[in-house]
């Protein structure tokens, strides 16, 4: 009669431990973003001198403060948004110290890589957003005032509407360069085969520029310089899952052959 009740204890204490793990993991990137946002906010002039120079580059030089407390705001904003780029590689890290113990050797050596290349094609992303993107949207943008029937129409972007406008496109490009990963670790999952992502590259193309329209500035060249790098992205994809596939084979047939 007991037997239910002392699996269902047992069951709890997994449980338990993989919790208090999580709890522990967490903590620790807190701790981090913390540690980084003291650093980051001493310097958030600095590093928002760094993301206003597209708006230079658009040939703007002028921003606004609109509220008493836009500035105090904006300083905040810039500071959390520079500490979880920078502690990124320490939240990496718990997160893969915490699925790790779960997974087999083959699994790690499999899921690592995908640990690193999620940083660099972030920052690819959010490096062509940076340089390339948010110019351009902005001179599209800024291009809408001027004379208007003898009245003059200036846009005055507000200190906080531009931070948030370039975060967004950071964000916003950095997530869509992760495509290839997303891709390999669903083929990996077996949720869906290379052939069949092969077969569908046609509605693929469709949903990359499908994605650009809503991500890029409302303009043809915005939409178009996101849409080939997510097409060029996503043959290579099927490229690097050519590979693994065929390496897994090579590893079966060489244990199938040992055994």
């Amino acid at each position: 009669m007991n037997a239910p009740v002392d699996d269902l204890e047992a069951s709890r204490a997994p449980l338990l431990d993989h919790l208090v793990e999580l709890r522990k993991r967490l903590f620790f990137c807190l701790v981090a973003i913390l540690l980084v946002f003291i650093g980051t906010y001493v310097f958030s002039r600095e590093i928002f001198t760094v993301l206003v120079h597209p708006l230079l580059l658009a040939g703007q030089t002028k921003l606004i403060t609109v509220g008493v407390f836009d500035g105090f705001f904006v300083q905040l904003k810039v500071a959390l948004f520079a500490a979880l780029m920078i502690a990124f590689p320490v939240i990496a890290m718990q997160l893969w110290a915490f699925v790790s113990p779960g997974l087999y050797m083959k699994e790690k050596r499999a899921l690592l890589p995908f640990l690193f290349a999620t940083p660099v094609l972030f920052i690819v992303g959010a490096t062509m957003a940076y340089f390339v993107a948010i110019p351009s949207a902005l001179r599209f943008f800024y291009s809408f005032q001027g004379n208007l029937g003898g009245v003059q129409q200036e846009a005055m972007t507000s200190v906080a509407s531009y931070l948030d406008f370039v975060m967004q496109f950071l964000f916003a490009f950095g997530l869509a360069f992760l495509m290839p990963i997303l891709l390999m670790l669903v083929e990996r999952a077996g949720l869906v085969t290379r052939k069949q992502l092969v077969s569908g590259r046609r509605y693929a193309i469709v949903g990359c520029f499908a994605l650009a329209l809503v991500l890029a500035p409302p303009d043809a060249g915005s939409m178009i310089m996101l849409a080939v790098p997510l097409v060029g992205l996503y043959e290579l994809a099927l490229i690097a899952i050519w590979f693994t596939e065929r390496k897994r084979v090579k590893v079966a047939s060489t244990e199938l052959v040992e055994s």
